[in-house]
């Protein structure tokens, strides 16, 4: 796709976000606006190798939601990509649904894994690149986690050992929009400097604008094209509900869902993107 037509299919997942969330009554519109972006680089820029045709094709590369509660921002994705109808959007969070709260692999083609415990992302995408590895497969390995979550122990626990097991076909990304659901990350338990932390550990870094999807681009596919010894990590500074104004930068928009008012509202600022 060409810029102005990736920058037009974001907006579209946008709308779908919190139009869902808002049929749903519930979910987390801030941290998936925050994400979509990056889902969009990887999925439509020609990063991420997938096939929703044969989701399960060996050759593929691989995506682990880890900030699991970001389920609407993947579930546009894939329907945008053609796993399953857009219509279905519509259905998030309903009796019956294949679009749980959280992703379910068991349910939904194109999700690899079931996420949402905060913390194990990282360790399951490590444990998939340690894999690959050993069997001599191709596919890197790309797993999306919240700045929040990296408050967890776990997380570093999994760096260490993708470090260790010199898994240069791993690439971490880290939503870091400053918000959780309690605040600040900063004033909650600060995990900074993300940055610093991951270079400690072994990692190569790298800082993005994660709305600038002409850059996102060059850096995941940078990072995937490197492979070598090292993991990657990739800190994408990005805005907490990213393109609705009256939810930009708003820890209270972490897991609410809008009202009808405000869901015409953030349609109409959509719309003139």
């Amino acid at each position: 796709m060409v810029l102005t037509q990736l920058q037009s299919t974001a907006t579209q997942m946008r709308r779908d976000i919190v139009r869902m969330i808002a049929e749903a009554g519930s979910g987390h519109p801030g941290g998936s606006l925050s994400c979509i972006d990056v889902l969009t680089a990887l999925y439509f820029g020609d990063v991420l190798n997938h096939d929703p045709a044969d989701p399960k094709k060996a050759d593929r590369d691989y995506f682990f939601l880890a900030k699991g509660h970001a389920a609407p921002a993947l579930y546009a994705t894939l329907a945008h990509a053609g796993y399953f109808p857009v219509e279905e959007l519509m259905t998030l969070r309903k009796l019956g649904t294949r679009l749980q709260g959280h992703p379910d692999s068991n349910q939904l083609p194109g999700v690899e894994v079931s996420t949402g415990s905060l913390g194990q992302g990282l360790s399951i995408a490590a444990g998939t690149a340690c894999g690959l590895k050993l069997q001599d497969l191709p596919g890197t390995v790309f797993a999306l986690l919240g700045d929040g979550e990296c408050e967890e122990g776990q997380v570093w626990e999994a760096a260490m050992f993708a470090a260790h097991r010199q898994l240069g076909n791993l690439v971490a990304i880290v939503d870091h929009n400053g918000l959780q659901i309690d605040g600040n990350i900063t004033d909650v338990c600060n995990p900074e400097d993300l940055s610093a932390k991951f270079q400690a550990f072994g990692w190569d870094v790298t800082t993005v604008d994660g709305h600038d999807l002409e850059a996102l681009i060059q850096v995941l596919g940078q990072a995937k094209a490197a492979g070598g010894t090292r993991p990657h990590a990739i800190i994408a500074e990005t805005v907490k509900g990213k393109g609705v104004s009256f939810m930009e930068n708003q820890a209270g928009w972490h897991g609410k869902a809008p009202n009808a008012e405000q869901l015409k509202a953030a349609l109409s600022e959509l719309a003139g993107e």
